[in-house]
């Protein structure tokens, strides 16, 4: 199982280069507050002193720090050139004889005791862990400031020795609550939210680092450990400073967990003091005093507490959640590798010809217009009709509702149909219903056809306009990838439908006017239809002669009226009004407009004239012949108008399919090639907008990384987990 972290250490390195976190790997984050001993316990650890000292934060980055257990017969880590480039990188002058006795005698890397490397300065190899002190806080410098700030990216550092056991820490900025210096207002919260966000990966091991000389309730590590590990499964305590203490107090409730329980335990370790700092004690000597204070202060948990248990400790410990975490993570990292190879695919490959790319994205566009036409597109939309669907709901639903919601009669009165009649006969009262006003009136409705049939176009012409934004998933991402070639697509298609737009109108103008042209009363079903009105006529014949008020006030031709009665005749007819006489005396009374009495409609308010002005049209009861002449009419209008509608109903889309639709599929793609596949243009369609050609790197550098990874956890074998 002492495999199991050099391979999480790999995985580290590959995410590393990527600065990728959404691989959570296995670890151990060292948290708390400044001055709590933390790079004391982490330079116990590795038993040197490597860390940056001062006042103040001084931890201002994260430091991934891995500790690779490398004996002095393992070949895997050691290797004499990277010493050599080392001291070649710091030569001054070449010396051959140098250069030679060094390839012979220098003990190199295969004889170290320990050594360090740095990502960021790829296999530059440091021998000496002061330049290591300076290196972190140069790179600190160089990413934070100087300014006492922080930054969340992580400095990552390799360090290999004979002594320590395989690690993986992660050593973060000190928990403080009041900024210093120049530090700014919100550092408190740019820590805590730091910290947070390391403590929070459910597959790390939470290390809160608490001094023996505070109140462990008043613990701001143990605190935030509990609020993200509320079972307190993956927190192991550590009291550092035990030799600090007031006298006449111990810390031996607090290690045995009586003050506050940790479920992982409770460490205790002694510090090298500032002093020792200072004097330049030793890591070594250190260890040996804190065995020794042990002992003799807690003789009966001593071999429970110190620096070197809590090193065995923290490896048993990572070594084991390392084993609970692969499974998942093996799943984690090939369910990614799926999802950014995806990703990077519909991103598309480098522009090699861009004369070829161009065609091909013309081809594919016209193709996958086409197709959403048609409906034989590969993604189908499950959310809203769109092209061909959306253009046959046009049809037969918006447009065939339309118009079988216009009624025959709609804008017709009585009292049109009435006054269409008398004046097709002229100067002649009429003793049959004239036919020509049966047209004009027929003609009048029909014409109430063409405005829904030209929406009808309109709004077939919009979708066709729309389907530009819904025609394949693989064509809209080639049109985010290259804006300007999307645009000018846009503007051929555009410009296409704009073209085909009038000549699709007039032709649904010009089927309007056919039916104007001719009014076929031989039509078929309209024949019918005047046969049973013919046939209606010759059976009410005798009651319109009879009950006519026209046959009524018939006299003898030898017996003229008399002129005043003639007067009131004339105006009874032309404006509608059946005047009381002798002779009818039963009709009834003449209806007023506006509360107006008849006398003022006759005599208005002006000079009297000679003969009364003929009134407008107004409202009144209809005689019999009357209103058997308006049911003729309304009855041929209804039949003539029915027909009409179902050949408007079924002309007008075969007309826009064939004028606008099939025109535009056939011709799209010629239309496009003509325009854009220019020579000249490729380079200019063809340039990326910034962003995809960001996004495919980052993908492709990710996939890499994820494959990678998923190559170095393959090569686990079952052996190694137990």
């Amino acid at each position: 199982m002492e495999a199991l972290i050099p391979v999480i250490n790999k995985l580290q390195d590959v995410f590393n280069t990527v600065g990728a976190d959404a691989i959570q790997l296995p670890q151990i984050i060292v948290l708390g507050t400044q001055s709590s001993g933390k790079s004391s316990v982490i330079e116990s650890l590795v038993g040197r002193s490597f860390l940056p000292r001062g006042p103040g934060i001084v931890t201002r980055r994260p430091l991934v720090l891995q500790l690779v257990y490398s004996p002095k017969d393992s070949k895997e880590h050691r290797s004499a050139e990277e010493v050599l480039r080392h001291q070649n990188t710091e030569a001054t002058t070449w010396n051959p004889i140098t250069q030679l006795s060094h390839s012979i005698f220098s003990k190199g890397t295969i004889n170290l005791e320990e050594w360090g490397k740095f990502l960021h300065t790829k296999d530059k190899v440091y021998t000496d862990f002061e330049a290591i002190r300076q290196e972190i806080e140069r790179e600190t410098d160089r990413m934070a400031g100087s300014n006492k700030g922080i930054c969340p990216e992580p400095i990552s550092l390799k360090i290999y020795s004979t002594t320590v056991v395989n690690l993986t820490l992660v050593d973060l900025p000190g928990i403080t609550k009041i900024p210093i210096g120049d530090q700014p207002e919100d550092i408190e919260n740019q820590i805590r939210n730091l910290i947070i966000k390391y403590i929070s990966n459910p597959n790390s091991i939470i290390l809160a680092v608490t001094a023996a000389n505070t109140d462990m309730a008043t613990s701001e590590a143990i605190k935030m450990a509990k609020e993200v590990d509320t079972d307190g499964r993956r927190t192991l305590a550590v009291v550092t400073k035990l030799d600090l203490m007031d006298a006449g107090t111990d810390a031996i409730d607090i290690l045995c967990g009586r003050v506050i329980p940790v479920k992982l335990g409770i460490i205790g370790v002694v510090n090298r003091s500032q002093q020792d700092i200072i004097d330049k004690k030793t890591i070594s000597d250190a260890l040996k005093d804190e065995a020794t204070y042990l002992q003799r202060k807690y003789p009966t948990i001593a071999t429970r507490n110190g620096t070197p248990y809590l090193a065995k400790t923290l490896n048993r410990l990572l070594m084991h959640h390392i084993r609970d975490c692969l499974p998942e993570l093996k799943v984690r990292v090939n369910v990614m590798i799926s999802q950014f190879q995806s990703l990077l695919n519909s991103y598309g490959d480098d522009v090699s010809d861009k004369s070829q790319t161009l065609l091909q994205i013309i081809t594919k566009f016209a193709s996958a217009y086409c197709s959403t036409i048609e409906g034989t597109a590969r993604n189908i939309e499950t959310t809203e009709l769109c092209g061909g669907a959306r253009i046959c709901y046009i049809f037969h639903e918006t447009f065939g509702r339309t118009l079988d919601s216009i009624h025959p009669l709609v804008g017709l009165t009585r009292m049109d149909i009435l006054t269409a009649i008398r004046n097709a006969t002229g100067p002649r009262p009429a003793l049959f219903v004239p036919e020509v006003s049966f047209e004009l009136l027929v003609k009048r409705q029909i014409r109430r056809l063409e405005d829904p049939s030209l929406r009808c176009v309109e709004l077939v012409h919009e979708e066709m306009q729309r389907i530009v934004q819904h025609c394949g998933t693989e064509v809209q991402q080639e049109m985010l990838r290259f804006p300007r070639l999307h645009q000018r697509i846009v503007d051929v298609v555009t410009q296409l439908l704009r073209t085909r737009l009038p000549a699709t109108n007039s032709m649904v103008e010009n089927l309007v006017a056919i039916e104007l042209a001719y009014i076929n009363t031989k039509h078929p079903d309209f024949h019918r239809e005047a046969a049973l009105v013919s046939g209606l006529l010759k059976s009410t014949d005798g009651l319109i002669d009879e009950n006519s008020p026209i046959f009524r006030q018939k006299t003898p031709r030898a017996t003229p009226s008399p002129v005043s009665t003639l007067f009131k005749h004339v105006a009874a007819i032309t404006d509608g009004h059946e005047n009381k006489s002798p002779n009818n005396s039963d009709s009834p009374a003449t209806p007023q407009m506006n509360g107006t009495p008849e006398n003022k409609v006759l005599t208005p308010q002006k000079p009297v004239n000679l003969l009364p002005e003929v009134p407008s049209q107004t409202s009144r009861k209809l005689s019999d012949r009357e209103q058997h002449d308006c049911d003729v009419i309304e009855r041929l209008i209804k039949s003539y108008f029915y027909i009409v509608r179902k050949s408007i109903q079924d002309s007008v889309p075969k007309a826009v399919m064939h004028f606008l639709v099939n025109y535009v599929k056939d011709n799209l793609q010629s239309e496009l090639v003509t325009h854009l596949y220019k020579s000249d243009q490729a380079e200019s369609l063809l340039n990326e907008s910034e962003h995809i050609a960001q996004r495919r790197k980052e993908a492709a550098d990710m996939l890499k990384a994820l494959q990678r990874a998923g190559q170095i956890i393959s090569e686990i074998r079952e052996t190694h987990m137990w």
